[in-house]
């Protein structure tokens, strides 16, 4: 009996229905890496009060809620980084005109 090749099959993955997940706002996020894989930690940032920032002005740290943690294994970030780069490209090119400036952004 011969041994057959394996079949290569071409696919493309699309995302499900996102109505179970839902979707979750965040402006801040914290990164963080192990040899194996890299945790993306999304908070959300929202203004701070008189007594946030006093006690900010103190221990120089201020606590944002945490909406969710992914983590992606290495070999993952390379075309997670391409695919936002030509994303932002895309963005950029098609609202030049509506005012967005990153120079005068303060996210980081």
């Amino acid at each position: 009996m011969a041994d057959n090749p394996p079949k290569q099959i071409n696919f493309t993955i699309v995302p499900g229905e996102t109505a179970a997940a839902g979707r979750t706002y965040a402006n801040f996020c914290a990164i963080a890496h192990t040899p194996f894989d890299f945790t993306l930690t999304f908070c959300e940032v929202m203004p701070l009060t008189e007594r946030e920032i006093k006690a900010a002005e103190t221990d120089h740290v201020v606590e944002a809620p945490v909406r969710v943690q992914v983590v992606v294994p290495v070999q993952f970030v390379p075309n997670l980084i391409a695919a936002l780069q030509e994303h932002v490209r895309i963005f950029n090119e098609s609202y030049s005109n509506v005012g967005w400036n990153r120079a005068d952004s303060g996210v980081h």
